[in-house]
């Protein structure tokens, strides 16, 4: 995607969704952590579903700890790779009581350094919970930026440096979640709906796709 394509395609994305957020639920930042935390792998419907039986019975590392092992997991075992993940929360929870009072620390070390939180993870929580202008790299703004030549690159982190320089500053708080919704319903991954996309004109693999109807047509 050349430089002057950028501004372009995320004013539209801002005109059509102008306050995005993430499709998890949560009332709190550490519901938020805990949901993150499940989400890897997995569907946020999927989480979703998991922790609106969950949070009503325990929505804080205390209570988490209370609930005990065995009981988290009858309540995530709908959730992909259920037992990994309710250890990693479990022992999350143990170090936020024992080290930060109960609450979900500010600063992508003190995150990274939990049980079960990698850099995106971090990122999620830095930027909806805290407004940092961070990028999580899911797989979905892994394709939508190699896809559009937004931020093309080979491993996450290439592209999430890629992207914090490329991007507009005004629009780098919401980019993360413009560009994830763009690729869940409509660059997606194995039929791309190009043809009803509203940025296709701004995006690389568009440009193409109507130069070539262009000289077929």
């Amino acid at each position: 995607m050349k430089k002057p394509h950028i501004e372009p395609f995320f004013a539209h994305l801002q005109a059509v969704n102008p306050q995005p957020n993430t499709e998890l639920e949560y009332t709190s930042v550490f519901e938020l952590l805990a949901a993150v935390l499940l989400s890897a792998q997995a569907t946020d419907v999927g989480v979703n579903k998991a922790t609106r039986r969950l949070f009503p019975v325990a929505n804080t590392p205390q209570a988490i700890i209370d609930l005990g092992l065995d009981r988290l997991k009858d309540f995530i075992k709908t959730i992909g790779l259920y037992r990994s993940k309710a250890e990693h929360l479990m022992q999350t929870c143990q170090i936020l009581v024992t080290q930060h009072g109960g609450e979900v620390p500010r600063t992508r070390e003190a995150l990274e350094a939990l049980p079960g939180v990698g850099r995106k993870t971090a990122n999620v929580v830095l930027n909806v919970a805290f407004g940092e202008p961070t990028i999580a790299v899911d797989t979905h703004i892994f394709r939508v930026s190699n896809r559009t030549g937004l931020a093309p690159g080979k491993t996450p982190l290439e592209v999430e440096l890629k992207l914090l320089k490329r991007i507009p500053k005004p629009y780098l708080l919401h980019a993360h979640h413009w560009l994830i919704l763009h690729g869940r319903y409509v660059c997606q991954a194995r039929r791309p709906k190009c043809e009803a996309c509203s940025v296709a004109q701004w995006c690389d693999m568009g440009i193409k796709a109507s130069a070539a109807r262009s000289l077929h047509g």
